[in-house]
């Protein structure tokens, strides 16, 4: 007869894992670990990518900006006027860099109208405000910004807005022989003065002939733009105006391309500590969201596992989507023929090839275990150049530019296939955009051909510009040459 306490039995239970078990289960978990923590480096990767990539397109935006707002144009100009004319009446506002007066071939006498560019945008403002509608070789002439100002009027007005938070004004026609301190104590009568500073010359040893001053409060700036401008000082008119962009500490963004800062702008060491903690986070999440499944799992089937993936899996994190390719039918001008481009392909939580294969390159830069990845917070310099050495690569065009190789009068249907064919021999071609660039806001500007061609490879597309420059076609000798391809990205076909 059984007794009671035996009657009862214990309930049936897993048996305990043996010596070897325990060690695969350690080393499973431990590589778990590792992936984890190398899947959160890669995302972290490349999420810092994108965020300089970015960084990079506002720069090269706002220096375009400037660029910009550094010109003017000037119409209904007498046309026995010349270059020095030009000159001689608007250096008063600044330094001049640039004077672009057309010409006609058949009459051997200019248009009408220039371009001016000086070498500060203030000068290009004064200039503006103050020389349209003078009188000029028995004309009134007419000054304004070029047409292409349109596209860049947002980043214009952001930085126009930046410098309202400074209270400087530029001042022009200084005479060479007076010193900043010179300055400073003339206007200082207007309010306390924090900074007076002129353009030095390398040349000369002295300064151009311009600077900004920065006074405490806005009044004071005010009034001295008011009684100030014009003023004889020297000899030399004086020409005084509001300062239209901040100074040039507030202007370049810091990009830190070279960094010492790991992915994300923290230190190596904290990369890794941050991407090991999250690591552990989404470990635990996926253990007890399988806890039910996992206690029903056979022993032996763990060490089965382990010649292939290891038995507790974490999923990589799904790579970000990079920035997709944008068209530039926005930009200035007109567009006459685009090649179709091909459709990108949209990133899912299952990386497609394209995506696992930048997601391999990745993670082959990086450390390959958690002992090596434990070294990067102490090996120094090089350490911290191996989480970021694919940002300090030279960036590369696959944008090739042809100029000269039509007129506005050769532009037909034929022309875009035919371009395609010709530089599909150096490459595979992406897409051709025919761009009409109008010279002037008259309605019988010039109008010039230029015509942008993308290759796959930035290889391909130096390979097309040793091919096709200097080339003659049609008549004409062409101009190739590669295209800065944050430009043509950002919708850019200015240049």
């Amino acid at each position: 007869m059984v007794s009671g306490d035996e009657g009862k039995g214990k309930a049936p239970g897993l048996p305990p894992l043996t010596k070897d078990q325990q060690e695969a289960v350690t080393k499973a978990k431990k590589y778990a670990m590792e992936q984890s923590i190398k899947s959160v480096l890669v995302k972290q990767t490349i999420a810092h990518q994108q965020q300089q990539m970015t960084n990079l397109q506002i720069a090269a935006q706002r220096q375009r900006a400037l660029a910009l707002m550094c010109r003017i144009y000037v119409g209904s100009i007498y046309y026995e006027l010349r270059e020095d004319t030009l000159k001689q009446a608007f250096s008063p506002f600044g330094p001049i860099k640039n004077i672009d007066l057309s010409w006609d071939p058949l009459t051997m006498k200019h248009k009408g109208y220039a371009f001016i560019e000086y070498e500060i945008p203030e000068a290009a403002q004064l200039a503006l405000e103050q020389m349209n509608g003078v009188m000029l070789g028995g004309r009134n002439i007419k000054v304004g910004r070029p047409s292409n100002m349109a596209s860049a009027q947002p980043i214009v007005d952001q930085l126009v807005e930046e410098a309202k938070h400074y209270n400087r004004i530029y001042v022009s026609s200084v005479h060479p022989d007076l010193a900043a301190d010179d300055i400073k104590s003339v206007f200082e009568a207007f309010g306390k003065i924090k900074s007076c500073e002129l353009a030095p010359d390398a040349v000369t040893g002295k300064h151009k002939g311009y600077g900004f001053l920065e006074y405490e409060k806005p009044q004071s700036a005010q009034d001295a733009i008011a009684s100030m401008n014009l003023f004889d000082l020297g000899g030399q008119y004086l020409r005084v105006g509001k300062a239209v962009t901040p100074p040039k500490h507030a202007l370049n963004p810091q990009l830190q391309i070279s960094s010492p800062a790991g992915p994300g702008g923290l230190p190596p060491a904290a990369a890794v500590a941050a991407a090991a903690a999250t690591a552990k986070i989404t470990a635990l999440e996926a253990v007890a969201s399988t806890a039910a499944v996992v206690s029903g799992v056979q022993p032996g089937l763990l060490s089965q596992s382990m010649p292939g993936q290891p038995g507790l899996s974490i999923p990589a994190p799904g790579l970000v989507q990079l920035p997709q390719p944008v068209m530039a039918s926005s930009a200035p001008g007109l567009i006459t023929g685009v090649t179709p481009m091909k459709p990108a392909v949209t990133t899912t939580s299952s990386a497609g090839p394209a995506n696992e294969e930048q997601r391999k390159k990745v993670e082959d830069d990086l450390p390959q275990t958690l002992g090596q990845q434990e070294n990067l917070s102490i090996s120094g310099s090089n350490a911290r150049h191996m989480v970021m050495q694919k940002l300090l690569r030279k960036s590369e065009s696959n944008v090739m530019i042809l100029r000269n190789m039509v007129g506005i009068e050769d532009l037909d249907d034929e022309l875009e296939g035919e371009v395609t064919d010709e530089c599909g021999k150096y490459g595979q071609v992406n897409r051709v955009i025919i761009y009409q660039e109008r010279q002037g806001e008259e309605e019988n500007a010039d109008v010039i051909v230029k015509i942008f061609v993308e290759f796959s490879e930035s290889f391909e597309a130096e390979r097309g510009v040793q091919a096709l420059n200097g080339r003659w076609f049609g008549g004409r000798k062409v101009s190739a040459e590669s295209y800065d391809q944050l430009k043509f990205d950002s919708q850019d076909l200015s240049g």
